[in-house]
């Protein structure tokens, strides 16, 4: 990983580091972060010589060598010295806190716009809403393309930053043709490398913020990190992860609550942590428990479903979405939690 003095390589200064790397079957990744950029070193970074080379060059500060499988996602990678700011939150300075429907109804447009004020007004940070959906049988509802139009103007009504899920090329292009401020990446994608490659390229250089979930099968950390690692390794440090409960599952939950393996993550990595109670527990009654802990065990954020009316919702918005009034109140609590929990981030003896 090379670190230069500047916060960029000019063009000329970059095509001379990659002409050397060449010469040793690797390759450069420029990194693009929010205060400098770095070059990732592709390919075998252990020979001596072009390591040497690239350190004679007086434009380059240092190359570090990381001696973990995710060079970049490890918690010593040079990328742990970056910010990420979101919705005018800087993550690990205050919680995030992203809202909004499981599914846009393309017919009913002004339930996505009442909530987006609703959420504002709340203490919301994103939006989020479904515009396709993968679903287990091919007859459920899929999604539809005029969400993603829906989900831009509630953007443009209430200012709010809006996330959504992307699952095919085709969608990939859509949401970066609409400048969406953060891509999610489902669970059942979570190890689609190929996905996961293609969505870091095309959003390396952009401000825009890749959430990825963790897979619905016991994904172990390392798979988990692993699964970013694609991610970053294409250009864009710009990721947050989401545990969002796994199979198998706990008769009265939708999915094995996992918020625990937070701990887990910041042992190893500098991303931020955004956990999904919403599907870990899978009822709108549950979900106000789920956020608080997700924050005792030092979640960055959260991202939850709301819907104004949950009953007049579609997908899971009416078994497990809150409403903003709801929302209102938890995000209150869960930064007191946040603000608890910090008094524990420093290692603790024993």
């Amino acid at each position: 990983m090379i670190i230069p003095k500047e916060p960029k390589l000019t063009p000329a200064q970059l095509a001379e580091v990659e002409a050397i790397v060449t010469e040793y079957n690797c390759v450069i990744q420029p990194i693009v972060g929010a205060k400098r950029s770095i070059y990732a070193i592709l390919g075998d970074e252990r020979h001596e010589t072009m390591i040497n080379r690239i350190l004679g060059l007086e434009y380059v500060d240092r190359v570090d060598q990381i001696d973990s499988p995710y060079r970049l996602m490890d918690i010593h990678s040079e990328l742990a010295s970056g910010e990420l700011t979101l919705g005018g939150v800087t993550l690990g300075k205050e919680p995030l806190f992203i809202a909004g429907h499981c599914t846009i109804d393309p017919k009913q447009p002004n339930l996505l716009y009442e909530t987006a004020e609703a959420l504002k007004e709340a203490g919301a940070h994103i939006l989020r809403g479904g515009v396709w959906k993968p679903r287990t049988m091919p007859y459920s509802y899929q999604g539809d393309q005029k969400a993603l139009e829906i989900l831009v103007e509630a953007r443009a009504r209430t200012g709010l930053p809006i996330n959504t899920e992307v699952m095919d090329d085709d969608q990939l292009k859509l949401v970066m043709d609409a400048k969406i401020d953060m891509i999610q990446i489902g669970a059942r994608n979570a190890v689609n490398y190929s996905l996961l490659r293609k969505i870091g390229a095309a959003t390396a250089g952009t401000k825009t913020a890749v959430l990825l979930k963790r897979g619905r099968p016991m994904a172990p950390v390392d798979e988990f990190l692993a699964a970013a690692e694609y991610i970053a390794a294409a250009g864009n440090p710009n990721i947050l992860l989401c545990p969002r409960g796994t199979l198998p599952s706990i008769d009265g939950y939708r999915n094995h609550p996992d918020e625990c393996i937070t701990q887990l993550l910041k042992e190893k990595t500098w991303a931020a942590v955004v956990v999904d109670p919403s599907h870990s527990v899978g009822r709108a009654r549950y979900v106000p428990g789920a956020v608080l802990a997700a924050m005792s065990y030092g979640a960055d954020g959260v991202v939850v479903e709301s819907h104004i009316n949950p009953s007049h919702g579609i997908g899971d918005d009416p078994k497990q979405s809150i409403t903003p009034d709801v929302c209102r109140q938890l995000f209150v609590d869960a930064r007191m939690v946040w603000e608890l929990r910090r008094k524990y981030n420093a290692p603790l003896a024993g």
